[in-house]
């Protein structure tokens, strides 16, 4: 397993845009599949974006209700993933998960290291 940390969350207003960092430490980075959720309370948590890792050639995949707008990215190098979030809305008010998984899938029950959780917050 790896260890996570986020950074980067924040207030905007509607349009504008942050971006998340997630920092690792603690195994073999470049082998997980790296991944963001968010949720608010009293709803599941929703899978935002992953990128697979070294081995798949860093394949990036999206929620539907952010593509197009939120764009994932990972180094390698210094084990870390970001995550830049564009044209923010209302609606994508949530704590915000970094998540790390040995294998493929948008399930949180896949994913088995998570982050501590940043707080987004866009205001209309």
């Amino acid at each position: 397993q790896v260890q996570l940390v986020e950074s980067g969350g924040g207030w905007v207003q509607a349009g504008g845009s942050l971006r998340l960092s997630c920092a690792a430490s603690g195994d073999t980075f470049s082998r997980y599949v790296m991944g963001w959720f968010r949720q608010t309370p009293g709803m599941e948590r929703e899978f935002v974006a992953a990128v697979s890792g070294s081995g798949n050639g860093g394949w990036k995949y999206y929620g539907d209700s952010v593509k197009g707008r939120f764009s994932i990215s990972r180094d390698n190098a210094k084990n870390t993933e970001n995550l830049q979030m564009n044209t923010l809305k209302p609606e994508d008010t949530a704590v915000y998960f970094c998540a790390a998984s040995p294998t493929l899938g948008r399930r949180p029950e896949q994913f088995d290291s998570w982050g501590q959780g940043t707080q987004v917050t866009v205001s209309s």
